[in-house]
């Protein structure tokens, strides 16, 4: 059999059909043969020389979606030597934010998502991920403690708290809600942690927004 000259075009292609799929059958409900069927020829083969399962697949859209899709729209952000490392994490987690709620494709990936995280595998991928997020935020992080716009502390440690905080202990599939106000007193006790470790990085507007997200995927 020849060797595919173009194998990131198969992975795109691969990609493309299954969250096509997934979103409209269902996780559960695709197999690797709905998904090879709709690869117009690519044999099964085709398939597994590049994942070894449904699941790898899901791993790397969540990949493609929530990291190097949020990732490369940060440059104008990043590239701005007007603001201060406050001032550009602010912005950032503002335009995550923004980008979950304007994407309808992000926010059904989402749903899908959060209906899965009991699934070690893809619970896995997101801790992997927002492990990633956190080595991302720990640099801008040390850049406010720098200029003096965050408190002197451990940026490494500091940007994995925020992220188990934000990520992990706010999702409400993995922590279940007696209450419909928990959610907000959640919030609540974030910001004063963060303040209280010289973070005061979310105001009332951010605070919104994440509430609008969340209630997303509630």
């Amino acid at each position: 059999m020849p060797r595919n000259k173009y194998p990131e075009l198969t992975v795109k292609k691969i990609l493309d059909v299954s969250l096509k799929l997934f979103l409209e059958k269902g996780f559960e409900q695709t197999t690797v043969l709905d998904i090879v069927a709709g690869l117009e020829g690519m044999t099964r083969g085709a398939f597994y020389h590049h994942f070894k399962s449904k699941d790898e697949v899901l791993e790397a859209l969540m990949t493609q979606l929530f990291l190097e899709a949020e990732l490369s729209s940060f440059d104008d952000i990043l590239n701005n030597p007007k603001l201060n490392g406050l001032q550009r994490l602010r912005k950032i987690m503002m335009a995550s934010l923004a980008q979950n709620i304007s994407s309808d494709e992000i926010i059904a990936i989402t749903n899908l998502y959060s209906s899965l995280m009991n699934n070690p595998r893809v619970f896995l991928e997101k801790f992997k991920a927002d492990l990633e997020m956190a080595k991302f935020f720990e640099g801008i992080i040390a850049e406010g403690m720098a200029d003096g716009s965050i408190k002197q502390g451990n940026a490494k440690l500091l940007s994995e708290l925020m992220m188990l905080l934000i990520n992990f202990w706010m999702f409400p599939n993995l922590y279940s809600l007696d209450a419909q106000d928990e959610m907000e007193q959640k919030g609540e006790l974030v910001v004063k942690i963060l303040e209280a470790l010289g973070l005061d990085v979310i105001d009332d507007e951010m605070g919104e927004l994440y509430e609008k997200v969340m209630m997303q995927i509630m």
